[in-house]
Parts: C-alpha cells; sequence; structure tokens
C-alpha cells in the first residue's frame, strides 16, 4: 500500500471505532476501541476490531481484522435481554432489527489492553450496563483473542456483583515498572440529582494471574459530588479511565462531566494523590484561547481516548460524532507537546491530525474531514430531536460496511462519508493547509440549492475566493471559483449564503 497523507478522522471514512485506546508494542502502535455501527440505535454495537501503523509512519493504518466478538463472552450466550429495552433507553427506534444487537445480546463498551507480564496480551472490557469485567488473552496484539474470565475478589466473587461494589466502567489497565498490575474502572453522575451510590472512579492491584484483585478498589479521582475546593470544578470525573506514566510522573485521561472533553490528571504515585493539569482536547474546541460551549466549532456529544508516544510525537486520541447521533462515532487524533514542567497544552481539534504537518494545498480533498461544522445559529446537541434538518452534519449512504483492502483503497479516491444539508450560513472549516500558489478551488456538490460560496480564513475572516452554484438533483456535480490566497499554512472555511440546502462531497485546489 502506497503511502499517503493522513488527516482526521484518521481511518477510512466508512468506520466508526471511538474510544481509542493505542499503545505501541514492538515497532508498531495498535488501535484498540469500541466499535459503532453506522446507523445503529445504540453504542458499540459491532465487534472488536484493530487498527495499527508502523510507529514512525502514521500515515499508513492497516486493518487487523476483528479480534473478539461478543458471543464470546459467556454473558451473551445465556442472559435473556428484551431489545426493547435498549430503544427505550436511547429514546431512538431502529429503522430495521439489524440497528439493534439481537435478544440476548449485549454491546462491548469501551475496553484497554495491556502486555502481562507473561508476554501475552490482555483485553479488558465491560459489557454495556452490566456490571462486571471481562477480560480476554492472546499471544499477539492484533491477533484472536480467547475469553479468560471476569475480574474477580479473592473469593471468586465476580467484582460488581458482591455487596457494596461499585458498578464497573471503561476499565482502564496499566503495569508500573515494579511489576505492579493496577485497573482502574467507573463512572460517576454528571448530575448531583443522578447519584446512586454505585458510581465512581476506582483503581485496585491485581494478582499476576490478570484476573484476583490483590488489593481492594479505593476511590481514585474526585466526582461531581465531592470536588468542592479540590480543583477539578466544572471537570470533574465523568468515565473514561486512562493511564500513562511519562518522565516518572503518572498522566490519568478521562471524560469530565462535560462530556466533550478529555481531561488529564498528575500524580507522583499511579494510584493515589492526583491533582487537575487540564483539558486536553474538546471536540468543539471550547476552552481553547477562552471559547465557550455556546462557540463550540461542532456538534457536541461525548469523546473517550487516550494519549500515546509514537516516534518522537505524542498524540491525543479521541472521537466525534456524526449522523446526527452519539452512536455513529470516529477516531481522531492531534499532536500534544509537554511544557518543562509536564503540563500539557490544550490541542487544537484540525482536519490534519496525525499527519506530518498541514495538508498540501494541491489535489483533491474529501469534505468529510471538517474540523468544524456549524449552521447559521450555531451547533446542537448531537440528536436527531435537537438537530432536525436545521444543521449541516456528516453522514453515508450505504449501510455499515466491513473493511476490506479494496474498500480502503476506493474510499481515498471515493469517500463515503460526506456533509449532508449545507444550508445558507453553514459553514465547514479545514485545517490546516500548506497553499502553493493556487488560483482557483471546485467543489462536488448535489442537492437544491441556488447561491454563493465564500471561501474564507476564518468563519468571519477574510474572503479568499467564492464558487457560485446552482444544482437541482441528486446526481454528483462540480463547480469551480477563484481562489487568491497567501502562500504558506492556512486554514479554509466553506460558508453558504443562498436559497435551498446541498451535500459537499470533495473538493479541488486549482494551481497556476
Amino acid at each position: 500500500m502506497k503511502k499517503h497523507q493522513v488527516f482526521n478522522p484518521y481511518l477510512p471514512s466508512f468506520e466508526y471505532i471511538p474510544d481509542g485506546e493505542p499503545h505501541v508494542f514492538g515497532d508498531r502502535i495498535y488501535l484498540y476501541g469500541s466499535h459503532d455501527r453506522f446507523g445503529g440505535a445504540g453504542f458499540c454495537l459491532n465487534d472488536y476490531v484493530c487498527y495499527s501503523a508502523d510507529v514512525n509512519d502514521l500515515t499508513d493504518w492497516r486493518y487487523e481484522g476483528v479480534i473478539f466478538r461478543k458471543e464470546q463472552d459467556p454473558r451473551n450466550q445465556n442472559v435473556p435481554k428484551d431489545a426493547q429495552e435498549q430503544i427505550l433507553l436511547f429514546g431512538i427506534s431502529p429503522e430495521s432489527p439489524e440497528d439493534l444487537n439481537p435478544k440476548g445480546i449485549h454491546a462491548m463498551w469501551a475496553p484497554d489492553v495491556v502486555k502481562g507480564l507473561d508476554g501475552r496480551y490482555y483485553l479488558y472490557y465491560c459489557l454495556d450496563f452490566l456490571p462486571e469485567i471481562g477480560v480476554a488473552v492472546c499471544d499477539s496484539p492484533a491477533g484472536k483473542y480467547e475469553f479468560l474470565g471476569l475480574v474477580r475478589h479473592e473469593d471468586g466473587t465476580p467484582l460488581g456483583t458482591r455487596e457494596g461494589d461499585l458498578i464497573q466502567f471503561d476499565p482502564g489497565i496499566f503495569i508500573d515498572d515494579d511489576e505492579t498490575v493496577y485497573l482502574y474502572s467507573g463512572n460517576a453522575p454528571m448530575k448531583p440529582e443522578q447519584d446512586n451510590g454505585q458510581q465512581g472512579s476506582q483503581v485496585m492491584k491485581l494478582e499476576k494471574d490478570m484476573l484476583t484483585i490483590k488489593e481492594e478498589p479505593k476511590k481514585l479521582m474526585p466526582d461531581i459530588m465531592e470536588s468542592e475546593g479540590s480543583g477539578y470544578e466544572g471537570h470533574e470525573f465523568f468515565e473514561a479511565s486512562s493511564i500513562r506514566k511519562i518522565h516518572g510522573k503518572y498522566y490519568f485521561v478521562y471524560s469530565s462531566v462535560r462530556s466533550h472533553e478529555l481531561c488529564y490528571a498528575v500524580s507522583d504515585r499511579p494510584d493515589a494523590g492526583y491533582r487537575f493539569g487540564g483539558t486536553l482536547v474538546d471536540i468543539g474546541d471550547i476552552f481553547l484561547d477562552g471559547r465557550t460551549e455556546e462557540q463550540s466549532v461542532n456538534h457536541l456529544g461525548n469523546t473517550h481516548g487516550g494519549i500515546e508516544k509514537a516516534g518522537e510525537q505524542w498524540y491525543v486520541f479521541y472521537h466525534r460524532q456524526t449522523n446526527r447521533t452519539n452512536f455513529s462515532r470516529q477516531g481522531c487524533a492531534e499532536k500534544i507537546w509537554f511544557d518543562e514542567e509536564g503540563n500539557i497544552h490544550q490541542a487544537e481539534v484540525t482536519s490534519c491530525g496525525l499527519n506530518k504537518g498541514p495538508l498540501a494545498g494541491k489535489g483533491c480533498y474529501p469534505a468529510y474531514i471538517c474540523c468544524h461544522l456549524t449552521a447559521a445559529n450555531g451547533v446542537a446537541f448531537s440528536h436527531p430531536d435537537t438537530m432536525k434538518m436545521d444543521y449541516p452534519y456528516l453522514t453515508q449512504d450505504v449501510k455499515d460496511m466491513e473493511p476490506t483492502e479494496k474498500l480502503m483503497e476506493q474510499d481515498r479516491l471515493e469517500p463515503v462519508q460526506y456533509i449532508k444539508n449545507m444550508q445558507d450560513g453553514s459553514a465547514a472549516g479545514y485545517k490546516y493547509f500548506d497553499l502553493e500558489n493556487p488560483s482557483g478551488i471546485s467543489m462536488e456538490i448535489r442537492g437544491r440549492a441556488e447561491g454563493i460560496v465564500e471561501i474564507r480564513t476564518r468563519p468571519e475572516g477574510e474572503k479568499i475566493g467564492e464558487i457560485g452554484i446552482c444544482v437541482s438533483g441528486m446526481e454528483w456535480q462540480n463547480f469551480s471559483g477563484s481562489l487568491k490566497a497567501e502562500v504558506g499554512k492556512t486554514a479554509l472555511y466553506f460558508v453558504f449564503h443562498g436559497k435551498g440546502s446541498f451535500d459537499f462531497r470533495r473538493f479541488a485546489f486549482e494551481i497556476l
């Protein structure tokens, strides 16, 4: 497979892997996550798959295949569960049986993987709302994992089922330099009135069998019930525990009560003493340069991820929403840097992400790599009831698909995903391009619309070009216009003024 540029999202446009946990094993970085189903009516309906890339070349992600199937967990073989419960829970009626798992099958939520002391690889996960943590094992990072068992107390009782246990959620696994095995888990209420007494962030030690609890769970991160005076106010722990050891310090990454941001905390110990560090990334760039939630650059929903070093660069992995729901999420990543004190400054969401620098200001690009997507009245929470057809959003025409090498290559030329419903005042923004004397720009669209698409360097910034459009029909059509921009690193925004609405598939630069 030829090397090429990589952009956000870094996997194919038809792939939906949120909750990304990146880990370097050997000379490759492996991406583990849950697996959404496009058009699904619930979270994480597909089986676990894995992608990997050379640590020195993140432009070429290889599909490793399915690594663990839902039905491999014994709890998914004999437990009755009415699918109607899921429909009522998420408030969305599926269009077909494919939109939910079959009766009795639970979804697998955000996992984590570690290389054990015996050289094997251990995968930790939870089945949607069941209270336990499952463990699977494999001899290779991206091979076929086999169910090993449930994390258990010393007496054999599964963690999460004994009186007084907290509900387990989003496990994170970490082995320290002294070979101590730490397991992190839990979620917490977003509002005080949501507290049920069985939630919270916790950490515990495991025996070397990777299943048995050696040291009972204890409280770790402050939640909204107890954060006053802690330094976490407004950014309390919600879910998504992830841990890394960097330069002798322990960095705990989590999703806060705001849900749309990843935060981090730092300690000299792996199991206590964490101080709040700040926001790592927010899918709407909220907090960056003082931006408020009302100024979000993207529709909001949850995000979850982790940090990892590939080559000489550190990255934060997170996910964004598509299809007007929280159930078709896609993985993105950004570069991060540590200052001399070990602090990490908030990353800006971009289109270039894992690329070594700005994208080349020439050639053709898919519209779905936008990092800024708003309507005239801003953004909304990602849900059909709140967005209706009043906002532009990312989607695809075909059902959920299984990756193949041929399909992945084709997707680079004919992207499956596109922006739907660009209306008067809608803006699609891209950061960043290294422009090389462009003389014009074209865009491929369809729909029923007439007007002008202004090309700007910021949503309300200098206009550097425009494209007149008049489209009527569902066949993709090309429209071209002028572009006069300075050479160098530039953001580009496509801002529509006119009547009707159109879908936006891709754009291309014309060079002198």
